[in-house]
C-alpha cells in the first residue's frame, strides 16, 4: 500500500521551482490523477514521478490567473508574506492572514 503524506497544506501560499508562477493549494492528490494525455504533454526529461503527492493550485502569474496541477518537487514554500490575487479565492477562502488562506466556503 502506498502511503503517502503531503508536505503543503490547503490554504497555504507557494511557488513553482522553475517557472515563475505562485499559487493557492485548494487540493491535494496523494498521487497523480490526472489525465495521461495531460501527463504525456509533459517534456519527457522533466516529467515528475507519479508517486508523489500533486496539488491544485489557484495561480498566477504577471499576466493571468488559471488553475494549476504541479508535483510536489516542483513546489516551494512562497517566503514573500505577499497575497495571491486570484479571482476564485473568496470562493474558498477567508481573508489572508499570516501567510495563508483559511479554509472558508459554503456547503450546499
Amino acid at each position: 500500500m502506498l502511503k503517502s503524506q503531503a508536505k503543503y497544506h490547503l490554504g497555504q501560499v507557494v511557488r513553482h521551482r522553475k517557472h515563475p508562477f505562485r499559487g493557492v493549494v485548494f487540493d491535494v492528490d496523494a498521487m497523480f490523477s490526472n489525465t495521461e494525455d495531460w501527463y504525456d504533454a509533459i517534456p519527457e526529461d522533466s516529467r515528475p514521478s507519479k508517486d508523489q503527492p500533486f496539488y491544485h493550485l489557484l495561480a498566477e502569474n504577471d499576466q493571468s490567473y488559471y488553475v494549476a496541477y504541479v508535483s510536489e518537487q516542483n513546489l516551494l514554500p512562497d517566503e514573500t508574506g505577499e497575497p495571491v490575487d486570484h479571482p476564485d479565492l473568496p470562493d474558498l477562502f477567508g481573508d489572508f492572514e499570516d501567510g495563508h488562506y483559511p479554509l472558508q466556503f459554503q456547503l450546499n
